[in-house]
């Protein structure tokens, strides 16, 4: 079998405990059995495959790495992390990669995100939105943005109320450079997925309720690797899979969804 690795890469050994032998092999593999799960949720809701977007989360990826990712037709790049994701950004700069903001922004942070971003799925208060469209002007930019929503009522998680919605909606609409798409969630953490669904179909419902204030705000940004099928049987539009595809990060939490994790 002839090997993918480029030539000029060489793996260091942590790489291939992480990755394998031959990485890109491995992210062309799942990608083809997340595009299979992806396609299978959609049939059971009788939704288009075409109605959903699958933006991989390549957190903690290191750089190189991406590079084979991306020669296996991984693409957009999502990242949580401003800093991570700027320091990929300048080693990669080669690459035509699109990316995408997912986790929470700090204020002081706006400036960066505002210079390279496509799109931010974490936009929480009018605060940050106010900043990043100054920044937008000066960078003479716009950017593509998911309000997010708290649909689990937990106080860990960031995100909007759901009553505080329809205001935050409406003070948006003062931002030209910002331009909304949707809404986005986390989802509670949990293997019985009779207790995820409602915070899915709870955002489905704000959205509905959303569009009436701005039509832009058609999608839903939900799932990730252990529930994203359900995500998409309730409505996902966007779906954020990071470790289905790139396998376990090397965090002290180990997989974020332990043990739901589909084969």
């Amino acid at each position: 079998m002839t090997s993918h690795i480029d030539p000029l890469l060489t793996l260091s050994p942590e790489d291939t405990e992480r990755f394998g032998p031959d990485p890109q092999a491995a992210f062309r593999v799942n990608l083809a059995a997340v595009e299979a799960r992806i396609a299978a949720a959609c049939a059971r809701a009788g939704r288009d495959r075409s109605s959903v977007r699958l933006l991989p989360i390549t957190k903690t990826v290191p750089a190189h790495i991406l590079r084979l990712a991306h020669a296996a037709g991984v693409h957009p790049f999502g990242e949580n992390k401003i800093q991570e994701a700027m320091g990929k950004r300048d080693a990669l700069q080669d690459l035509p990669i699109d990316w995408c903001i997912v986790g929470h922004l700090q204020s002081n942070k706006a400036k960066y995100l505002a210079r390279f971003a496509r799109e931010f799925h974490a936009l929480d208060s009018a605060k940050l939105a106010e900043l990043l469209h100054k920044r937008l002007e000066i960078e003479d930019r716009v950017l593509d943005v998911y309000i997010q929503v708290n649909t689990s009522d937990e106080d860990t998680k960031y995100g909007l109320h759901p009553d505080d919605l329809p205001s935050f909606i409406e003070t948006l609409g003062r931002y030209t450079r910002l331009k909304p798409r949707g809404l986005m969630t986390l989802a509670l953490l949990n293997a019985d997925m009779e207790k995820v669904r409602p915070c899915f179909a709870l955002l489905r419902r704000l959205r509905d309720e959303a569009v009436k204030l701005n039509p832009a705000l058609t999608e839903l940004s939900m799932g990730m690797s252990g529930d994203f099928e359900e995500a998409i049987e309730e409505g996902s539009n966007v779906v954020r899979v990071g470790q289905a595809i790139f396998g376990k990060r090397p965090t002290p939490d180990g997989h974020y969804w332990p043990g739901l994790l589909k084969p």
